[in-house]
């Protein structure tokens, strides 16, 4: 995990500063809201519905123990003692007072943690796999990349105020896209070329919001070397090109659709001649000094569990059910990959108390060299735990409500906050969610069914990416009234697909019985074991419809 050195101490604390001038000035009056709206959303504070919302950054989804301990104390001491993991691996305060936010950002500072670029039209958090360096089918690993993306795009006077937000991910697994790559203004896929060279495989103009795009590849193979400059002859054609008049029409995908992906690509080719030969060109020395914050930790030889471990699922079929859908292959022999869910029935997809958050850390310490990783679907990594030490972490994870067994399924939801906190949102999600997580309150049931991804946004700016859900739930307003349109056949993987609306929106009391009519036409017309997507791409839309609508 990359470590600040003195000048990234020196840049944050002058931009605590900074922002602490700034929001004095605003509660004096000598700012006007206009003013202060820009100097505010470059450092993450929002107004919503009935408080202040302030995210956190959360560089490509890295925790240390230290940092989810001071994540605790500020939830208690400024918020409502619980925070919130996003889509984008950040973290959100639901109702800090304005006039706290500058003390909050100084304590954060503390332990290397900020709020710069998480919001405003910047270049916004670099996500990435969550399990990035432990996987054993990545090309290499990606977050590196990401460190240098943060290091070049943080305050880069160029791109601080592009036509609209701008996000970047990069993925490296060569079989699962854990990091929705093509549904980003920039998605980077580590490749190798056939001479066996490190590089990008670029796709540009995804994104969901009003107008869902999945990104086209403008480029098959970027040298690694290559990175920053061919992102910066991006950034400049966009800045240039892009539509400052309508903010609906300001982001990338339109720019690039409107030109289309072969004129946007020869574009940035043009630019690109400009600038491949400057001095932001990476060096082979400029990319080793970043990846050597992120070596492997002191594995240690553990030796075969495979007969201990088939015992205790045995003996413990909750056991049983967590390592079979929560764990996963670590590439070094005798560790794993370790997903604790943050989806109970009852708490709000994503949502975390203080006190969970100081037993994230202590879990972090014992069992996984002090890190976690939050990922995209709001849920959190311990990324390198002993394969002995599987059952003593299933033990301690039940009482604190993190080993619900339902990773991937119909119930592991994702979900924006909705109406209940946003001031954009046309709908509640939150109680859709807990609706149908109660309806399907049964893991034998949830595993029959395989794997699901089922998404829930309060409104068109898509926070839940309903858009790219296997079922995707989007709250709308007719009237005054809170309703909810249904979405199928999305996907944020390899195959990425943006989904068609079934039909008119219902009322949030129908959603639990319009999601079981869904399933009903899966199960009744799946073959075997096939997925719901593989289903719903055979048979069309058409047999969910006649159901649902009947």
């Amino acid at each position: 995990m990359y470590v600040y050195d003195e000048h990234d101490r020196q840049i944050l604390a002058e931009r605590v500063a900074q922002f602490r001038d700034q929001t004095d000035r605003a509660l004096a009056g000598e700012l006007s809201e206009d003013e202060f709206l820009p100097l505010r959303l470059q450092n993450g504070l929002y107004v919503q519905r009935f408080a202040p919302m302030l995210r956190l950054c959360v560089p490509y989804g890295m925790l240390r123990s230290d940092q989810l301990r001071r994540l605790a104390r500020v939830t208690r001491d400024y918020d409502k003692g619980y925070a919130h993991f996003t889509t984008r691996q950040n973290v959100q305060l639901n109702w800090p007072a304005l006039e706290d936010v500058p003390d909050i950002l100084a304590e954060l500072a503390e332990v290397e943690m900020h709020a710069n670029q998480t919001s405003g039209n910047c270049i916004r958090n670099t996500t990435t796999d969550q399990f990035a360096g432990v996987q054993a089918d990545e090309v290499a690993d990606p977050r590196p990349y990401c460190e240098i993306i943060r290091q070049w795009s943080t305050f880069h006077p160029e791109f601080a105020f592009l036509p609209r937000k701008f996000k970047v991910a990069v993925n490296a697994s060569e079989h699962t896209d854990r990091a929705a790559i093509q549904v980003h203004d920039i998605g980077l896929q580590l490749v190798r070329n056939d001479q066996g060279e490190l590089g990008f495989r670029v796709h540009v103009g995804g994104g969901l919001g009003r107008t869902p795009m999945v990104g086209p590849v403008i480029r098959e193979f970027l040298p690694e070397l290559d990175l920053l400059t061919y992102l910066e002859a991006v950034l400049r054609v966009y800045n240039r090109y892009g539509r400052r008049d309508n903010k609906y029409k300001a982001r990338i995908k339109i720019l690039v659709k409107a030109l289309g992906p072969a004129v946007f690509a020869e574009k940035v080719e043009a630019e690109w001649v400009h600038l491949k030969d400057s001095p932001t060109r990476l060096t082979p020395d400029a990319v080793e000094r970043v990846k050597v914050y992120f070596t492997e930790p002191e594995y240690q030889t553990v030796p075969d569990q495979s007969d201990a471990l088939a015992k205790l699922r045995f003996e413990h079929k909750g056991f049983d059910n967590w390592i079979a859908h929560n764990v996963e292959t670590h590439k070094h022999p005798g560790y794993a990959l370790v997903t604790l869910t943050m989806k109970n029935t009852g708490t709000p997809p994503g949502d975390i108390s203080d006190q969970q958050l100081d037993q994230l850390a202590d879990l972090a310490d014992r069992f996984s060299f002090g890190e976690v990783r939050v990922t995209h679907q709001q849920n959190v990594v311990l990324a390198d735990v002993r394969q002995d030490e599987l059952f003593a972490l299933w033990q301690a994870v039940t009482p604190m409500g993190f080993a619900t067994a339902n990773l991937n399924t119909l119930t592991d939801i994702i979900c924006c906050p909705g109406g209940d906190y946003c001031a954009l949102a046309n709908a509640k999600s939150i109680p859709v969610a807990e609706s149908i997580q109660r309806r399907f309150d049964n893991l034998d049931f949830l595993y029959d069914l395989g794997d699901i991804d089922l998404n829930i946004s309060g409104c068109m700016n898509a926070c839940g990416h309903h858009h790219v859900g296997n079922i995707g739930v989007l709250g709308v307003d007719k009237k005054g009234e809170e309703f909810y349109q249904i979405s199928l056949g999305g996907s944020s993987q390899h195959d990425a697909a943006i989904g068609k609306i079934l039909g008119p929106s219902f009322a949030r009391e129908a959603m639990p019985d319009v999601i079981e009519k869904i399933i009903d036409v899966y199960v009744q017309n799946r073959n075997d074991e096939e997925a719901f997507i593989d289903t719903y791409r055979r048979i069309g839309i058409d047999p969910f419809k006649e159901r649902v609508y009947a």
